[in-house]
């Protein structure tokens, strides 16, 4: 196997050491499925991305996305990542946008103010309801800490997620997932990520605290996931959480596995549709050739 140049990135980053940790490798288009596979394996970060080509291909960079146990066709700290390595390592110039090329389409990635990385994600697709009295086993909570003037609902923008609105921080920061009754549960459900969320954040600049369990894919805990984060912009939006159709906000997750993150979320009602965009920051930790 040829060397390749890969890149450590930390994304929805404040700084180097925080938010989640994707490996980018570069130019991989002669690898195949099970080699990226087992790269992402070896790395054993929640994903790994590959560049297919350093040229744009139908007007986006081919890009795949793997798990440690599966490849996704959208995630969102991987498509702000490797959107941020091509344009520092490929194009090697400001430019206003990147498009990524993905299995879920093509998704726009926009320089913004600040440092942050912005992500258009495509139109949220909204499944089925479930029962506080199904997620409260499998989280290890009572139905008392869930808020239940709101649903428990599945959603997605490429990678479905199941939406928990909980009370309290205190409530956010107890759960822990039952391993067994989570797989039973998600045996019935087309989403197989869970996202919890409460209202006031880990600090003041912070609208909602936010955590993700996706045993399924290989990941507990996520650090930080724009593709959930995405879902839940849509799903605030869609049933008014904070009394209005539009948002632009602030959640803080990744705390409780000590790589504390920031993610902007700004979602609009258009129409009979939401858009949805998702921002962060994104830190370069390392680079080097694989062997």
């Amino acid at each position: 196997m040829p060397r390749r140049q890969f890149y450590i990135v930390d994304v929805f980053a404040e700084q180097k050491h925080s938010g989640n940790q994707l490996a980018v490798f570069r130019d991989t288009a002669t690898l195949s499925a099970d080699e990226m596979q087992t790269i992402a394996r070896e790395m054993h970060f929640s994903e790994t991305t590959f560049i297919l080509s350093e040229k744009q291909q139908d007007s986006g960079y081919d890009v795949r996305i793997f798990t440690p146990e599966s490849e996704v066709p959208f995630a969102g700290h991987p498509t702000l990542g490797t959107a941020y390595v091509i344009q520092q390592e490929i194009i090697g110039q400001p430019v206003e946008q990147v498009i990524l090329n993905l299995g879920v389409g093509l998704i726009p990635v926009t320089f913004g103010e600040r440092g942050i990385l912005w992500m258009k994600q495509i139109e949220p697709e909204f499944g089925q309801s479930l029962e506080a009295s199904q997620l409260a086993p499998v989280l290890n909570l009572d139905e008392d800490d869930f808020d239940l003037r709101f649903p428990i609902e599945e959603v997605s923008t490429g990678l479905p997620h199941i939406i928990v609105p909980l009370k309290t921080m205190d409530a956010l920061r107890r759960a822990n997932v039952n391993r067994e009754r989570y797989f039973a549960l998600i045996e019935h459900t087309w989403a197989k990520s869970i996202m919890i969320f409460c209202p006031g954040g880990y600090d003041a600049q912070q609208d909602l605290g936010v955590r993700m369990f996706a045993d399924f894919y290989g990941v507990p805990e996520d650090p930080a996931t724009g593709s959930g984060n995405g879902c839940l912009a849509g799903y605030l939006v869609r049933h008014r959480y904070f009394g209005t159709d539009s948002i632009d906000i602030r959640a803080g997750q990744g705390y409780e596995v000590n790589r504390p993150s920031t993610l902007y979320l700004r979602a609009t009602v258009k129409g009979d549709g939401i858009e949805i965009c998702v921002g962060g920051k994104v830190v370069k930790v390392a680079e080097g050739k694989s062997v």
